[in-house]
């Protein structure tokens, strides 16, 4: 089985102890970690690829909890409008008119930042084409979770999305089967819900039961705007998580997303059912508002972080998101204590795997866990010097500082060149057809300057 050892590194295992190895070392073999800190010779095979990380900064990948692959042709459509001008008039009609090779270039274009800012797992929160998703994330190299979007009522809605109830949990266990442990286990499938909008109680009621059977999670956005809180009130009698409560599907299973406009008392019931919460800073902070994310860490809520979908946040960039993580709840707090550096990279990694139910294999570097890394180079002009280099990872580095990337003992990027796929291919069809689905969409967006003809 072929080895790899990264050598002289400086390595952030984010394991129990929260170590860092000065110097360190990382032997893999085949997919998993077999020995961290200090390699012994003898343990190296004379065939081993040697890899030299001095003055490099090694991690877990990171791990984004809540992204749309089928969006990334999207990017800009969704730009300064509110959310249901962003779902009726733009996102829905998008989303409506894409086929499944839309769907595969869509995930293939988002593939490609999701490793270029560092990311080697993520939870897809919910599509349409879970096959042309499939079809990318096998290529591309990412461990990643898939969803189908599931909704079953709504005003609204495409016609083409008018379902039933059966058929939406129909689909959804197709694709399980389909695809659950797929590429070596780098692919699993869990069950979404869209939002309270736009599932019945019986959908949500019968996804909970089918999730337990297959063991498996639910992504759901939950209480993203007082919009929602009002219709869940008129229509449910309750708020939206107090209505989850009451419906019996808050769960350790349960992850949500968003999560903004949340009560003391539903905070509690978060931490009671150890429901998981993926924070979403830059989409959140466009048009839902400062969710209370120290509240829910104070509780105990396990939290990590996702960039949402190119049309919500328009950069799937995993560095970008914790440095806004760490400063808004400073601003919100006016405390600078809050989220520290460190925590920040427990939410990007560990509580991350431990969101996607995933963190007996992946989240930190630990012998038996699976090889899912980065490296980084910190020497750039944005980043140096390097006084604290955890302050240095949240504060100062971007995206170009991460220069390669393995998952599961795969090198999908070397000294930032993607290995997997044609990069510049990719790019290129994603480009021919983002501008095709605009057009069968019928969207058309205002211009902000007056156009003149040169």
């Amino acid at each position: 089985m072929k080895q790899t050892v990264i050598k002289n590194g400086y390595i952030v295992s984010m394991n129990q102890s929260r170590q860092v190895f000065v110097g360190g070392d990382i032997l893999i073999e085949g997919s998993k970690i077999i020995d961290i800190g200090s390699v012994p010779d003898e343990k190296i095979k004379p065939d081993a690829e040697i890899v030299d990380a001095t003055g490099k900064l090694i991690l877990p990948g990171l791990v984004n909890t809540h992204v749309h692959l089928s969006q990334q042709l999207a990017r800009g459509l969704g730009d300064d409008v509110d959310l249901l001008t962003w779902l009726h008039e733009r996102i829905w009609p998008y989303e409506s008119n894409m086929d499944l090779e839309d769907s595969y270039i869509s995930s293939l274009a988002c593939c490609l930042e999701l490793v270029r800012s560092g990311v080697t797992a993520f939870a897809e929160a919910g599509g349409q084409e879970v096959d042309g998703m499939g079809r990318a994330v096998e290529e591309v190299g990412l461990r990643g979770i898939l969803t189908r979007s599931a909704m079953d009522c709504g005003e609204g809605l495409p016609e083409k999305w008018n379902e039933s109830t059966d058929y939406c949990l129909k689909k959804q266990e197709e694709h399980l089967k389909r695809w659950n442990g797929q590429a070596d286990d780098r692919i699993r499938v869990w069950f979404s819900l869209r939002t309270v909008f736009n599932n019945s109680d019986e959908l949500i009621k019968r996804t909970k039961s089918l999730a337990d059977k297959y063991n498996v999670g639910i992504h759901m956005h939950v209480a993203e705007i007082l919009d929602e809180i009002r219709f869940a009130k008129a229509t449910r009698g309750r708020t939206t998580v107090e209505h989850l409560d009451h419906l019996g599907v808050l769960d350790s299973n349960f992850l949500a997303a968003h999560a903004v406009w949340l009560t003391d008392r539903e905070l509690d019931s978060f931490a009671l059912h150890d429901v998981k919460v993926t924070h979403n800073p830059a989409a959140a902070m466009r048009v839902l508002g400062f969710a209370r994310i120290k509240e829910m860490l104070d509780r105990g809520v396990t939290v990590s972080i996702g960039t949402d979908g190119a049309p919500s946040n328009n950069r799937m960039d995993m560095m970008d998101e914790m440095h806004l993580t760490a400063l808004i709840h400073k601003g919100r707090h006016l405390n600078s204590k809050v989220l520290p550096a460190e925590k920040i990279l427990e939410m990007a990694t560990i509580d991350g795997a431990r969101c996607l139910l995933w963190d007996d294999k992946i989240g930190s570097l630990e012998k038996g866990k699976k090889a899912d890394l980065i490296i980084i180079d910190p020497v750039s002009a944005g980043s140096l010097p390097i006084h604290d280099p955890i302050s240095n990872l949240v504060y100062s580095m971007h995206s170009n500082n991460v220069e390669a990337s393995m998952c599961d003992g795969q090198w999908l990027m070397r000294d930032r060149k993607i290995l997997t796929v044609d990069e510049g291919e990719v790019l290129k069809l994603a480009r021919e057809r983002a501008s095709d689905i605009v057009k069968r969409a019928g969207i058309t967006l205002p211009h902000r300057f007056p156009i003149v003809e040169a």
